[in-house]
């Protein structure tokens, strides 16, 4: 993948969030806090039963390429609670379109949900576990539109390396995961 001509310039407004001031007090003190509005997400721990693996997305995210130059992150299956469904329904639709496995969304076993970048945003994120087999493989996965998103598969022997391994650029929920899953399964 080529990246040219990057900049970041301001938005006035977003089509998923929306840069906002909450003004507040706290101890009779005023206070102002740059915030991000944004909406909720699910993201889905894959495990592959048949090849004792796990399946991971990866994507190029111009926010972490504006800090180190590559923009590239090892990533849970995930998506935004963009539709009136219920999450494990929307879990087990990213699960097909981003990893190309088809799951009822009864499958899906909810782990936690958790807010995620609570400095700025506070969006709440669901994190479901499922396991998959070869007969459920319908596509390549691949996300859908204008995604790019390169499907992943780490053994299980080899995937606790990536949480301590910074030269990966991997998310907070990711590293959670994988420890959830080790601990469960201890």
């Amino acid at each position: 993948m080529k990246i040219e001509d990057f900049k970041v310039v301001p938005l006035r407004e977003g089509k998923f969030i929306q840069p906002k001031l909450a003004k507040f007090k706290i101890d009779n003190q005023d206070r102002d806090w740059e915030i991000v509005q944004s909406g909720d997400s699910v993201s889905i721990l894959i495990y592959h039963t048949q090849r004792d693996s796990f399946i991971f997305v990866k994507q190029f995210r111009p926010a972490v390429y504006a800090k180190n130059g590559d923009g590239m992150t090892l990533e849970l299956c995930a998506g935004l609670v963009d539709k009136d469904k219920p999450l494990a329904q929307i879990a087990a639709e990213e699960v097909e379109e981003e990893c190309g496995y088809r799951v009822d969304a009864s499958l899906l076993q909810k782990v936690s949900s958790f807010f995620s970048a609570v400095g700025f945003a506070g969006s709440r994120q669901t994190l479901y576990f499922v396991e998959v087999d070869d007969s459920m493989r319908v596509s390549e996965g691949g996300g859908i539109d204008d995604e790019r998103i390169e499907v992943v598969e780490i053994p299980r022997v080899r995937v606790k390396d990536i949480i301590y391994d910074e030269s990966i650029a991997r998310t907070p929920g990711l590293m959670f995961a994988i420890l959830w899953w080790f601990d469960k399964n201890a």
